[in-house]
């Protein structure tokens, strides 16, 4: 039997017995721009630039070591992370079901978005800025040294900020539980 036809027997076969055979994720690399299309997950390699406009993501968005994401009206189910990122932009009405991480990079915004999780920024070298989002769990932002901006979010869980060199600016965060330590007055 070839491997075609054992594939399409064996499916019938799982498909008879009542058993599920997991479809396997595909993970789209982007240099350049992706537009309104649905995709599974998306990476963004080592040193690449990606624009994400209107695109649909039903997994997670992955940033790599010195590269750039300018996601723009998107939908990403899972979470959007960036490690060693030069550059994380969620912008301009996106939805984000999960996290927006962005640890040990550059630069990052997140701004007129709405995130199902939590917004993390932790040990970045650059200017931060999180602006007019509403944000569904916590905002962390921890051991940052470029600055950060936290202006106009409506926040449902804590706003915690640590050891950030300067410490956080902003003002007009409406936040449902806690303002803590160097974000205590934003």
């Amino acid at each position: 039997m070839t491997n075609k036809h054992w594939l399409t027997a064996t499916s019938v076969g799982a498909a008879f017995l009542g058993i599920a055979i997991p479809a396997l994720a595909e993970e789209r690399v982007c240099r350049g721009l992706i537009g309104a299309a649905t995709l599974d997950n998306v990476r963004v390699p080592q040193n690449a630039s990606c624009t994400l406009k209107g695109t649909r993501v039903k997994g997670t968005v992955k940033i790599e070591t010195n590269a750039v994401l300018r996601a723009e009206d998107v939908f990403v189910i899972g979470n959007v992370q960036g490690e060693n990122a030069r550059n994380v932009m969620v912008i301009d009405g996106s939805r984000i079901g999960g996290d927006v991480q962005v640890v040990q990079g550059g630069r990052a915004t997140v701004a007129d978005s709405r995130i199902g999780g939590n917004i993390l920024y932790d040990s970045n070298n650059m200017q931060l800025s999180i602006l007019r989002n509403v944000v569904d769990e916590d905002v962390q932002v921890f051991q940052n040294t470029g600055g950060v901006e936290i202006k106009g979010n409506q926040i449902d869980g804590n706003l915690q900020c640590k050891t950030n060199q300067p410490p956080p600016v902003g003002r007009n965060n409406v936040v449902q539980g806690n303002k803590e330590d160097q974000c205590k007055r934003l």
